[in-house]
């Protein structure tokens, strides 16, 4: 068998981040829904609360398997990415920025609709609140997906927010597989679990080698409280990796009999947690496929988060990639 072209495809949405700091007044007097969740509204809904937002608002490449994938890019990865951008100038800048990292543009479908874009409300405590438009993002198909543009992946790690499409999810999960990766689904948010828990269980009992889950998205795809260890612990008990990130608390990574738990890394300051779960979910994925001990890839995942909730939107800077490469080649290179 030829080695594989690409380590890692993400498939999510390509969404371009709009970053406004509020307080919870704002949240509570504008925005409707739970605090830290995500929701999908018209794109005249996020300009509408925009207008509202006193005080600059940033604007940066997000979405959460692209995040993902351009962390583990800038770690060293070979990385592509599906999903459709549009046809205006942010879609232009976001396709630049992902290749300008090192990500390979070739498996980016196209539309003349404009981008997509998600309004992040950020609140003083570093807790993030999402609204999204998915614009070009939505009108990407299970039609428009074939076994050619999963062609020398090694590793396909699937959005979470793809479920509110179950067709196309299903298109895409079938696809990958056929073609031979090995599989990751992000969870997302736990409105994405609750609305898709079913597909999710049918797609654990046909095989995910590795899931990602927040502690709020394990208790919704079980429906009950209960230690995040025991969620690991049944998640990896379909066969697979559970990894159920804590935030601040650090992470539990069950695959069968083995269970570890992930120290955090102590973040100095934390100005935004957006992409923080990215960032893990990206350190996590550099060591696996470098590799690496469960152990050793959750510290990775710890160290690229921690880092991630101390500067405004998804992305790390520049300056801190080269130290950042150093300290995860030092943990992929421990013995196992």
């Amino acid at each position: 068998m030829a080695s594989p072209t690409f380590d890692l495809i993400g498939i999510g949405n390509p969404i371009m981040d709009l970053l406004a700091h509020v307080d919870d007044a704002f949240l509570a007097t504008h925005v409707a829904g739970d605090k830290g969740g995500m929701v999908l509204v018209d794109d005249a809904d996020i300009a509408a609360l925009v207008k509202k937002v006193h005080g600059n608002v940033a604007t940066m490449p997000g979405g959460a398997v692209a995040n993902a994938t351009l962390g583990a890019t800038r770690l060293g990865l070979r990385t592509t990415y599906l999903g459709k951008i549009g046809g205006d100038i942010t879609a232009e800048h976001y396709f630049a920025n992902f290749t300008a990292a090192g990500g390979d543009g070739s498996r980016f479908k196209r539309t003349a609709l404009p981008n997509g874009r998600c309004l992040s409300l950020v609140t003083p405590d570093g807790q993030r609140t999402l609204r999204t438009h998915l614009g070009a993002a939505m009108t990407l198909s299970p039609d428009e997906i074939s076994p050619a543009d999963f062609l020398g992946a090694r590793h396909a790690l699937i959005e979470g927010y793809l479920l509110f499409n179950p067709a196309l999810a299903t298109q895409v999960i079938r696809t990958a597989r056929a073609a031979g990766c090995t599989i990751s689904i992000d969870l997302a948010s736990f409105e994405v679990v609750k609305a898709a828990r079913d597909w999710i269980f049918a797609q654990l009992r046909e095989g995910v080698d590795i899931v990602f889950a927040n502690e709020d998205e394990a208790a919704a795809l079980f429906q009950r409280q209960d230690a995040y260890e025991n969620f690991a612990r049944e998640i990896a008990g379909f066969g697979g990796i559970a990894a159920v990130k804590m935030g601040k608390d650090g992470a539990w990574i069950a695959r069968g009999k083995e269970l570890h738990r992930i120290h955090p890394v102590h973040a100095a300051r934390v100005v935004d947690t957006t992409g923080a779960g990215d960032s893990w979910a990206a350190g996590f994925l550099y060591g696996h496929l470098r590799g690496a001990s469960l152990a050793a890839s959750g510290a990775i995942g710890s160290i690229l988060g921690a880092e991630t909730v101390q500067h405004l939107g998804a992305a790390i800077p520049d300056t801190f990639w080269p130290h950042l490469r150093a300290r995860a080649e030092t943990l992929v290179k421990q013995p196992k």
